[in-house]
């Protein structure tokens, strides 16, 4: 079974920036299109990313402009930089394949206020 372990995450200001990593267990990485997903306290997870095995992306709506992913498949790990970030990206983030087939890891927090 794949783990997925989620880093980077923080306190940040409104405008700050933070990059986030996540690292998979297993060969099968880079043959998956790969996400980072958010959920906020009382919401839904939403899928804020995702990034084929080939390189093509896609972004919510609300983040393009402002988060990048990018991929490593030789460290099976998965990235989202995110710039001008604003107090309704406060969430747990998390990654997996998009859409979502591996177990969900314990994911990061990131939490933008003043």
């Amino acid at each position: 079974q794949v783990q997925l372990v989620e880093s980077g995450g923080g306190l940040v200001q409104p405008g700050g920036s933070l990059k986030l990593s996540c690292a998979a267990s297993g060969s099968i990485f880079s043959i998956n299109a790969m996400g980072w997903y958010r959920q906020a306290p009382g919401k839904q997870r939403e899928l804020v990313a995702v990034i084929t095995s080939d390189g093509g992306t896609n972004y919510l709506e609300s983040v393009k402009g402002r988060f990048t992913i990018s991929r490593d498949n030789a460290k099976n790990t998965v990235y989202l930089q995110m710039n001008s970030l604003k107090p309704e990206d406060t969430a747990v983030y998390y990654c997996n394949t998009g859409p979502a087939k591996w177990l969900w890891g314990q994911g990061t927090q990131v939490t933008v206020s003043s």
